[in-house]
């Protein structure tokens, strides 16, 4: 009786598993699409992020204020170039899950593997750069008394506006990252049970 009924439960959870071509392809679907939309917002964060930049003069004097841009702090080049990596790493992994997509029956555990490892990597990246711009943006915006910095976008108002913006989409973009993450191991987890 035992054998029985561990032997109908085996089958029901085999039965119940999706393992159909239809979701392995809405599955291949899901991370294209996702893998595109982090190309478009890791490139639009790129973008907004490199063309911040701000020149001021003082009010009623020829007295020219230093011009503000993001090659100024080394937290927002870290994130230029993190991002740059994701967005190149973006367009690999999307040529790669296109090829899968076509050909769901000759892709491997292997690559299936690696893009979770990828994938978990770029998480890492993309989220240091966002917290670490986001740190020196915050500082920015509200200053810090206690070491004397002192606040600054309220008068390089359009650099802080790009630098925030930046840092919301590459935030966007560190989310479809651990959507893309979760979304690989369950594919691999599927893959090998």
């Amino acid at each position: 009786m035992g054998s029985d009924q561990t032997k109908s439960t085996l089958d029901t959870e085999k039965s119940t598993v999706p393992g159909s071509s239809t979701t392995t392809k809405s599955c291949w679907l899901t991370q294209v699409v996702l893998r595109l939309f982090l190309f478009a917002a890791t490139l639009t964060s790129i973008v907004v992020m490199v063309t911040s930049n701000q020149s001021k003069t003082i009010p009623g004097t020829p007295i020219r204020m230093p011009d503000a841009k993001f090659t100024h702090s080394p937290a927002f080049i870290y994130f230029v170039v993190a991002l740059s990596v994701a967005c190149f790493y973006s367009i690999l992994s999307t040529l790669a899950t296109v090829s899968a997509f076509k050909k769901p029956s000759s892709c491997s555990a292997i690559l299936l593997l690696n893009l979770a490892i990828m994938d978990v990597v770029m998480v890492g990246i993309v989220a240091s750069a966002t917290g670490a711009g986001g740190g020196v943006a915050y500082i920015g915006l509200k200053g810090n008394k206690n070491v004397r910095w002192s606040k600054i976008c309220h008068v390089y108002d359009t650099f802080c506006r790009h630098v925030g913006g930046a840092i919301a989409v590459s935030l966007v973009a560190s989310i479809i990252l651990l959507l893309l993450s979760i979304i690989s191991v369950l594919s691999l987890y599927r893959r090998i049970r």
